[in-house]
């Protein structure tokens, strides 16, 4: 029997019928495979190159999500430079703790699916919505997880129909908690929550809020030797991103490093950092 010449070199109808708004389902359903929580591990003990700390604060007008530069393999710097903060779509943002490899894959799936559901639905997800579908994808990472490969993220955006930056936390379950004014994941999260909590205020301008995320995260490489602080002689600085009605922004090199360098001259005065008030 010939084949259909018009059918040569297309796609399976399959893939050209439109069904489920979820890209996650269609991958389930089709190549369930390339999905990360059904990857085969070798047998033994894996050991892969993790990520640490993520910061966030929402101030008037939006939010500010930040990641130091430093993966970790044990006891060993993994990588220097890489990049935990990625953009989740035009209103929201994805900072990246756990296992690199499979947090940065999950990143990517999750603009597919949210890039996904605008095309076949003409509108974008809710904030809400954004942070539910995340969820499900870090739980069907719960089997990874369970084998020391976890992902523990960190997501926030501007909410338009609150007219708010928000900011949501999960664990590796993918239980997902909102966080008020500030948040923190990764290894060093305990000393950036602990410096944010007395740093932080409500009335925050957008300046403040960038260097309040940049001097915890300096605070948490102060106490934690998976962070990294900022590498002046490499010129490796925090990634710094500021998410408003406006949409998402990435801090400039020119930026964060004047940021950086500001907050580092003043840690030479003050090693521990700034003081709050007592009352």
């Amino acid at each position: 029997m010939e084949a259909n010449p018009r059918s040569i070199g297309r796609l399976p109808a399959a893939f050209l019928t439109p069904g489920s708004s979820s890209f996650m389902d269609f991958l389930a359903d089709h190549s369930p495979e390339s999905l990360p929580g059904n990857r085969k591990l070798p047998d033994g003990i894996v050991e892969a190159p993790h990520g640490t700390t993520i910061v966030a604060a929402t101030f008037p007008g939006g939010v500010v999500l930040a990641g130091d530069r430093r993966a970790t393999m044990g006891n060993m710097i993994a990588q220097r430079d890489i990049e935990k903060v990625f953009p989740a779509d035009e209103y929201s943002a994805v900072g990246i703790a756990g296992t690199a490899g499979l947090a940065i894959e999950m990143v990517k799936l999750f603009q597919l699916e949210l890039e996904h559901f605008e095309k076949v639905e003409g509108a974008t997800l809710s904030l809400e919505g954004k942070a539910n579908r995340l969820s499900t994808m870090i739980r069907s990472n719960l089997g990874m997880a369970m084998q020391g490969l976890a992902v523990v993220p960190l997501f926030a955006g501007w909410d338009e129909g609150r007219e708010k930056g928000r900011i949501f936390s999960y664990d590796v379950t993918g239980g997902r908690s909102e966080e008020h004014g500030y948040a923190a994941t990764g290894s060093g999260s305990i000393f950036a929550r602990g410096s944010m909590k007395k740093l932080y205020r409500e009335d925050l301008t957008e300046q403040q809020a960038t260097t309040l995320v940049v001097q915890a995260l300096y605070d948490a490489a102060d106490d934690d030797s998976a962070t990294g602080g900022p590498d002046l002689a490499r010129r490796i600085f925090p990634i710094v991103t500021v998410i408003t009605d406006e949409g998402f922004r990435r801090l400039t090199e020119a930026e964060s490093s004047e940021l950086a360098r500001s907050v580092t001259e003043r840690r030479l005065e003050q090693p521990d950092g700034p003081r709050a008030a007592l009352l």
